[in-house]
């Protein structure tokens, strides 16, 4: 399997499941698809050549290791903690999807698969798979809500520009939640030809477990890093939480150290005492979506509720079924930070840093800019900085025009 260090204790059994969460809750006809990516993974991980593959991919092409960046005109800024940033907007094509999405095309090549699909919020992911199949040779279909293409217009031309084919969802919220749907719904009808590439650690299983361990070359990486700089382990990590992918990248190499602790932070949006927000881990309740049982916004019906947050990326109404997992166990806190403080956030970073992150990210440096003035000024936080603002900065100029 990929090099992991976090223990069975936060890990999905033989059937998916971690705790209560997880699985695969599929209709029959794409029970057997859905198995035969489970099979070919746990092969892949366990053939030499495929993980030096991959690892060289990571070194060679997308610039692995990332930096650890110490902030220190933002430390300066907040008094308090030392504030470190690991510095997933440098990998090639600027996030962390990078990470996953060069394992999922080398997988469904392997598989014989021709084409890969799948959805994208922000598009960091759709970008980022379409660059994975034009190096491995694969055909590449985007499936994007349509708010989401009028708000992140450049990386929609970053992907057909690589070739991929982008599919606007014009159904339902015409957001995250729907272009899961649309993707899923193509791929049922022909899994021969399609390899779905899920975007984050949810799904049904294998996906939760497979995308994370791809990611979590970031918290490994990470923990070397702090080491060799600090010597020692932060006092707290703090990342973005929509489906969850980056964060468990970030937090899988630490959750068995105890002393450090571990804050997921999700988009309160306009509020929590509003219907515009996506704040699943603070709102939702069990349920199932998207082939896996986890914690889900839904209405009475329980049906998914329509959700917003001012990150495309992270604007879904559910979550991996890990964080669910590590919530229920106490290992990790989940807070939310609105739109305002988000884009309050974006601002500062780039004007005391010179980097621009995205709003994704910004939700985490929200949360550290809330949480270093009460540390001393021995304690380190790590934020995982897991895409860069480029695709943003047209909708934050406008919202700023706005304000």
């Amino acid at each position: 399997m990929v090099d992991t260090t976090s223990t069975s204790t936060y890990r999905a059994d033989a059937s998916g499941f971690f705790g209560d969460f997880g699985g695969a809750e599929l209709p029959p006809f794409l029970v057997e698809p859905i198995a035969e990516v489970a099979r070919a993974y746990e092969e892949a991980t366990q053939d030499p050549g495929f993980m030096e593959e991959y690892q060289s991919l990571l070194s060679k092409y997308v610039g692995r290791p990332s930096l650890l960046y110490y902030a220190g005109n933002l430390t300066e800024k907040l008094g308090g903690a030392k504030v470190y940033l690991k510095r997933e907007d440098l990998n090639h094509t600027g996030a962390h999807k990078i990470n996953h999405c060069l394992g999922e095309a080398l997988l469904a090549k392997r598989m014989g698969k021709k084409t890969l699909i799948a959805e994208t919020g922000a598009g960091q992911h759709g970008v980022a798979l379409a660059t994975a199949a034009a190096l491995t040779g694969l055909k590449c279909e985007i499936h994007m809500g349509a708010i989401d293409i009028a708000k992140q217009h450049p990386n929609v031309v970053r992907m057909e520009l690589l070739g991929a084919k982008v599919v606007s969802v014009e159904e339902g919220g015409k957001t995250l939640k729907e272009a899961v749907d649309s993707a899923f719904g193509v791929f049922a009808a022909n899994p021969e030809e399609y390899f779905f590439a899920i975007g984050s650690v949810v799904g049904p299983h294998p996906y939760p477990s497979m995308v994370r361990d791809f990611q979590s070359v970031v918290g490994r990486e990470a923990r070397e890093q702090i080491i060799a700089e600090e010597g020692k382990l932060p006092d707290y990590l703090v990342a973005a939480v929509g489906g969850g992918s980056n964060a468990l990248g970030l937090f899988d190499a630490f959750l068995n150290d105890d002393s450090v602790k571990i804050q997921g932070v999700e988009p309160a949006g306009e509020g929590l005492d509003s219907d515009r927000h996506a704040a699943t881990m603070t709102l939702g309740t069990p349920g199932v979506l998207h082939g896996m049982r986890t914690v889900v916004l839904q209405d009475a019906d329980g049906e998914p509720s329509a959700v917003h947050s001012i990150a495309s990326g992270i604007d879904y109404p559910g979550v991996g079924p890990q964080h669910a997992h590590l919530a229920e166990l106490g290992r990790v806190e989940y807070v939310s930070v609105t739109d305002v403080e988000a884009l309050e956030a974006f601002q500062l970073l780039t004007r005391t840093e010179g980097i621009i992150p995205a709003l994704e990210s910004s939700h985490a440096l929200a949360q550290v800019i809330k949480l270093a003035p009460t540390l001393g000024k021995e304690q380190i936080i790590i934020a995982n900085l897991s895409g860069r603002g480029d695709k943003d900065v047209d909708f934050v100029a406008e919202r700023l025009r706005q304000a």
